[in-house]
C-alpha cells in the first residue's frame, strides 16, 4: 500500500483516534483500511487496570478489502441477519490475491 492517509477521527472507546486511509486503483478512491487510538481511562477502569496505564488499540480493517474482492456494497451483507449463508458456503476459504 504505496499511498496511505492518516485523518484523525471520533471513535467512543478511544481518544485520540485515527483512521487510515489507502488509495484504491482499481476503485479510483481512499478505502478505510486501519484504525487505531489510546483507550479512554474510563474504559480501562471495569478491567481493574490502574489509572496510571496507557492501553494502545489499532486493528486492521479486513472488512473493506473483503467487501471489494466479493463485489459487496453494503456491510451489513458480512455481518448479522443479511449474510448470505449460500455465499460462505461457496466462498469456504480466504482467498488473498496479489
Amino acid at each position: 500500500m504505496p499511498k496511505l492517509r492518516f485523518k484523525p477521527a471520533h471513535n467512543p472507546y478511544t481518544e485520540p483516534s485515527m483512521e487510515i486511509f489507502s488509495y484504491h486503483e482499481g476503485l479510483k478512491k481512499w478505502v478505510e483500511v486501519g484504525n487505531s487510538g489510546i483507550f479512554r481511562p474510563e474504559m480501562l477502569q471495569p478491567m481493574g487496570l490502574p489509572e496510571d496505564v496507557t492501553v494502545i488499540a489499532w486493528g486492521l480493517s479486513l472488512e473493506r478489502p473483503t467487501m471489494i474482492l466479493y463485489g459487496i456494497s453494503n456491510i451489513r451483507e458480512l455481518f448479522g441477519h443479511k449474510v448470505d449463508l449460500e455465499k460462505v458456503k461457496r466462498n469456504p476459504i480466504c482467498r488473498l490475491t496479489f
